[in-house]
């Protein structure tokens, strides 16, 4: 609980009304759309603007009160549970797009603003915000920014870091600074900008963002290919990739994630395949044809027994919402749903497809997989209980072994999700000891009372001098 000065101080920079310490209340922002975490915070504060978002935090400085930037909570990483307690800062008052620069090709956006709203301004436009998020209806550009969120566009566009040009932060102490700006070039100093990307709020906080905007493509088509052998549709990703042919979207699912997605959606998805994959191209019409006919050869190459081109544009949509759904549709099933994420590069995923399936067959555990085939980054998503707690013994054993897997093929323990608490005893498989000792000094210098979401990514030093005293 907040102590009465470093209440009224909050109150007297956001008002009363922004300023939430009642338990009952709190239980919203105690966890996130991670299974198994939840802490409750001291307090949740809303800023209206970067100015107020500059004075809470030096409030918090002074006292050395936790502080956990937030955007809608959908991480999958206990990257925003208040595992320390302290404050949640929240930007429902920080939801505006500042401009949509058509000559630089790019939109200013604040911290709050919902991802889904940045493609559909730019579209209105004619342009383009490539970045999707599974949970883009409602994440906000802040938390994906944090996160450095993937998507099922990322194999030919990329990750919300590519699309990051300039950030407005405000520093652990308070301070507020700019990087990068409307620049395609720009070397000047350490890149600060890629340095926050994906820093999950331990550095500071990200109150406003310059994103790169493209042109939209002219065209786009949708197929599905389907597999009676998993094997073989991972073989046949690695084929299209070696044939030079980059997909806008190369989804991975398989059977029983594909038949619990059909019994959610109910689209007429082709529950028999063992494997199914989600193509779709865009550009300009000849290049989407030629691409689209090459790809279907290659599935049929590759043993698919069918393939599918949707025939019209609410039947391309249909299908990758459906594909977006999985998530939603696979938590259905039991208790507890626990969605990770491993990357391994393209030509490995078959033996990471395989890997998965020995594992959990050896733990005897209902793991179904799909994810971002093309981009090698697989969703391995385990139905279970938590309640059960062998069981869950044996689910977090299984896991430990596909990051060891996903790491020994040349890959990481988390594509797209973070770190956050979750993967923290995993990061070193990745980063290897004195990576993570060398990230643990950035988090010093920059943060030296380690206020800035504490407990995620690493332990930090205090705890680390603590250990060694006993």
């Amino acid at each position: 609980m907040l102590n009465r000065d470093v209440r009224e101080k909050l109150i007297a920079i956001v008002g009363e009304n922004n300023v939430e310490d009642n338990n009952a209340s709190l239980l919203a922002y105690s966890y996130d759309s991670t299974p198994r975490y939840q802490t409750l915070p001291d307090a949740m504060v809303a800023p209206r603007n970067k100015h107020e978002v500059s004075a809470v935090v030096k409030v918090c400085n002074e006292h050395q009160i936790p502080i956990v930037p937030r955007g809608s909570g959908t991480n999958l990483c206990a990257g925003t549970t208040p595992s320390e307690g302290g404050i949640v800062l929240i930007f429902k008052h920080m939801r505006e797009i500042l401009e949509i620069d058509e000559e630089n090709l790019t939109m200013t956006v604040q911290a709050g603003v919902y991802t889904k709203d940045i493609l559909d301004r730019a579209q209105a436009v004619g342009l383009f915000y490539p970045p999707d998020p599974g949970s883009m209806h409602i994440s906000q550009i802040g938390g994906n920014i944090s996160e450095n969120s993937g998507g099922l566009r990322g194999l030919k566009y990329g990750v919300t870091r590519d699309y990051v040009l300039g950030l407005e932060i405000v520093l652990p102490n308070g301070e507020i600074i700019q990087t990068g700006g409307k620049l395609a070039k720009d070397v000047a100093g350490y890149d600060l900008t890629r340095l926050y990307v994906g820093a999950e709020g331990t550095l500071g906080v990200i109150t406003e963002a310059i994103l790169k905007l493209v042109p939209q493509p002219e065209t786009k088509q949708t197929m599905l290919a389907l597999y009676h052998d998993l094997a073989a549709a991972a073989e046949s990703v690695s084929a299209i990739i070696a044939n030079r042919i980059i997909p806008a979207t190369l989804e991975f699912l398989d059977q029983a994630t594909v038949q619990v997605v059909e019994d959610y959606a109910k689209i007429g998805l082709p529950t028999e395949a063992k494997a199914v994959l989600l193509i779709e191209q865009d550009g300009p019409p000849e290049v989407v044809a030629r691409d689209m006919e090459k790809i279907a050869s290659l599935c049929k190459d590759n043993q698919a027994f069918d393939v599918q081109v949707a025939q019209t544009d609410e039947e391309a949509e249909q299908l990758t919402a459906a594909r977006r759904t999985a998530l939603s549709a696979l938590s259905r099933l039991k208790p507890t749903t626990i969605l990770e994420d491993a990357t391994v590069p393209r030509s490995k995923i078959a033996a990471m497809v395989k890997a998965i399936g020995e594992i959990a067959a050896k733990y005897e555990l209902t793991i179904c997989t799909f994810g971002h085939a093309g981009d090698g980054n697989l969703h391995p998503t385990c139905l279970t209980d938590a309640r059960n707690e062998k069981e869950m013994e044996l689910v977090e054993k299984a896991f430990a072994e596909i990051f060891e897997k996903a790491v020994d093929l040349g890959g990481t323990i988390t594509g797209e999700h973070g770190v956050g608490m979750m993967k923290l005893p995993y990061l070193h498989l990745k980063a290897g000891e004195h990576g993570v000792e060398a990230m643990r000094r950035i988090k010093q210098a920059l943060d030296p009372h380690e206020i800035m979401n504490p407990g995620k990514m690493f332990d930090p030093l205090t705890k680390q001098s603590k250990e060694v005293e006993k």
